[in-house]
């Protein structure tokens, strides 16, 4: 330690320790981001109704939260269901999701099942729980 008028001073930390700090924090943070995306992205590629599968649809408009509270919903079950259904995402602020939107007159969080041929077989709207969700699925798919 360095003395300076009567007063002792800590040893400056070395380039080594403010290095490692940082990139300790750094890490951290790129830790956090990551563990706040959404776990695994859904298509949006709405070609898919009526290809031969059936299809769980999502409308989600970014601006309203009700959607995005749905896809938690999803997002636990969809590795029960997924071997069985696609599931997608409608996007409200995209051309396709609008044109999606308007013919089916879905808004954020409306949730459409549709069977292998296309034909529409469930809806809801802002369901409330992942039971909900479930219940429509095990309505219309085949064991």
């Amino acid at each position: 330690m360095k003395e300076q008028g009567g007063h002792r001073l800590p040893a400056p930390a070395s380039r080594w320790s403010k290095l490692l700090v940082a990139t300790l924090l750094v890490a951290f943070a790129g830790i956090f981001m990551w563990s706040q995306l959404p776990s695994g992205a859904y298509p949006t590629d709405l070609s898919r109704i009526g290809a031969g599968r059936p299809a769980l649809v999502l409308a989600v408009d970014s601006n309203y939260a009700g959607g995005m509270r749905v896809m938690e919903f999803m997002n636990a079950i969809r590795g029960d269901y997924a071997d069985r259904i696609d599931f997608l995402v409608a996007p409200l602020g995209e051309a396709d999701g609008q044109a999606f939107g308007r013919r089916h007159e879905a808004g954020d969080g409306s949730v459409l099942l549709f069977a292998a041929d296309g034909s529409q077989v469930g809806a809801a709207h802002l369901p409330q729980s992942e039971q909900e969700l479930r219940r429509m699925l095990d309505a219309a798919l085949p064991r």
